[in-house]
């Protein structure tokens, strides 16, 4: 039943057939006289046979044509296969049995497109091992960085959140600053504040996370913070920078921007240490 409501051509086609069969029937049978009427109703029963069987072979055809349609084999596009990629790249699970902890370091990497905020953490000075994964909640203007107040886009690039940047007491439930605008931002003219993590799952230019979520991430932060971890950083970027992705996205205005970014997260991606990211003559620099 789903096929023929989600596919109204299956209904509609053998209607429009029935009714222009009773059309012709009333229209043929008006015209006839009282003598010939007894032959007129041997082709009327003809010509309803007939459209009958017209009518149950065009529904068949549609039904099948667009049962096909509607359950195809599956695929990966492009962005399952970039998410493949991404994941590969990582080779560990996705929520290790064991959590952050007393004096480990947090790492927090956002990926706009596919809508998620990972957690890493680092134990002894060791790789860095990935904790969790969050849906983001929402997020606004798109792909791209902010560059201006009231543009109401979430930015993109390296930041960090502080101990003086928590806000236990904010409106959107929990929050705390990520920095933007950075040295980067700054020295390309770029305007905003207030840009936060937050709860409440609403955004104009912030990232927004559910409260059951920014309860979990926040305590991970402030834990860090208050244990002697002087920033926590925040790496925003706009889809998992895989060659796929790079491809798919490469006659945006946005690109040479991205391709910025994309050294940190190749040097994370294959040795999960955190680059050296400094700002030179308005661009990052990244080792």
């Amino acid at each position: 039943m789903s096929t023929l409501f989600n596919k109204p051509q299956l209904i509609i086609i053998p209607i429009i057939l029935i009714i222009a069969s009773i059309c012709l029937i009333v229209s043929t049978f008006s015209r006839t006289n009282k003598a010939s009427k007894p032959a007129m109703f041997v082709k009327i029963l003809t010509i309803c046979i007939i459209a009958g069987l017209v009518t149950i072979t065009a529904g068949s055809v549609f039904f099948f044509q667009n049962h096909s349609i509607a359950n195809p084999k599956p695929t990966l596009n492009s962005t399952n296969l970039a998410i493949n990629e991404h994941n590969n790249a990582i080779a560990q699970p996705s929520a290790p049995t064991k959590s952050p902890a007393h004096g480990d370091k947090i790492y927090l990497r956002l990926f706009k497109q596919e809508g998620i905020l990972e957690m890493w953490y680092q134990h002894n000075n060791q790789p860095y091992q990935l904790y969790k994964t969050w849906n983001i909640c929402t997020y606004s203007g798109g792909l791209g960085p902010k560059k201006a107040e009231g543009d109401g886009k979430s930015p993109e690039g390296f930041y960090a959140t502080e101990k003086n940047l928590l806000k236990p007491n904010s409106n959107y439930h929990l929050a705390f600053n990520i920095g933007y605008p950075n040295a980067y931002d700054r020295a390309n003219g770029y305007t905003g504040s207030y840009i936060m993590i937050h709860g409440k799952c609403v955004s104009i230019g912030c990232y927004a996370m559910t409260d059951k979520n920014i309860e979990q991430i926040y305590a991970f932060v402030s834990e860090a913070l208050n244990n002697g971890q002087k920033k926590v950083p925040i790496h925003i970027f706009p889809f998992m920078m895989t060659q796929a992705n790079m491809k798919k996205h490469q006659h945006s205005t946005y690109l040479p921007f991205w391709q910025e970014l994309k050294p940190a997260y190749d040097i994370f991606q294959s040795q999960k240490r955190l680059p050296s990211i400094t700002v030179n003559n308005q661009h990052y620099v990244i080792k």
